[in-house]
């Protein structure tokens, strides 16, 4: 099977030392989603050449970030066709302000919401903490049988988790704020 195809799941907690690569772990992940409970939490998709921000970033204009790559757009892409492959839908999709991340929102889901929570923070880390207690508050009110997705960065990612994210890895949070699943299947 394909590496862009594969569900690559490492598993914590309930699924302790998992690891596997076939549809089975497609099935894993579709039960843990449909049990809710949970959000899947998304590192926007591959960007073009660079870390951070240009010198003249400005959060509402698009031509002063850094962008979603060809091969981003395709990861995107990818990531919601095989949400829709499994029927999955999330009981809301937010996203950082950033373009590259309500980019990958809107070409893998569609609509979303902004939620300043999951902006970044990559330059300025004064607010972090305060923000990691929004996104675990708002954990604790997914209720069972339902999830959430949130397209972020990095630096949010692991100050949640305490793990590095990849481009487009996917991580599953519980409501406690435990990982779950850290997801390979979106990278490119």
């Amino acid at each position: 099977m394909k590496r862009r195809h594969a569900l690559a799941l490492l598993a914590a907690g309930s699924w302790p030392g998992l690891y596997a690569q076939d549809t089975n772990d497609a099935r894993a992940l579709t039960d843990l989603l449909r049990t809710g409970a949970c959000a899947v939490l998304f590192r926007h998709a591959a960007t073009e050449a660079g870390i951070g921000d240009p010198p003249n970033f400005r959060l509402g204009d698009c031509s002063t970030q850094r962008l979603l790559s060809d091969t981003g757009r395709a990861q995107s892409r990818r990531i919601g066709q095989w949400f829709k492959a499994q029927a999955l839908q999330a009981r809301s999709v937010h996203s950082s302000a950033w373009c590259r991340c309500r980019d990958t929102a809107t070409l893998a889901f569609g609509e979303h919401t902004v939620w300043p929570a999951l902006n970044s923070t990559f330059e300025d880390n004064s607010g972090q903490a305060a923000q990691t207690r929004l996104l675990r508050q708002r954990l604790l009110g997914i209720p069972a049988g339902q999830f959430e997705v949130w397209v972020t960065h990095q630096v949010n990612i692991t100050a949640l988790t305490g793990e590095g994210a990849g481009i487009g890895e996917a991580f599953i949070v519980a409501s406690n704020g435990r990982l779950l699943a850290r997801s390979l299947a979106f990278v490119a």
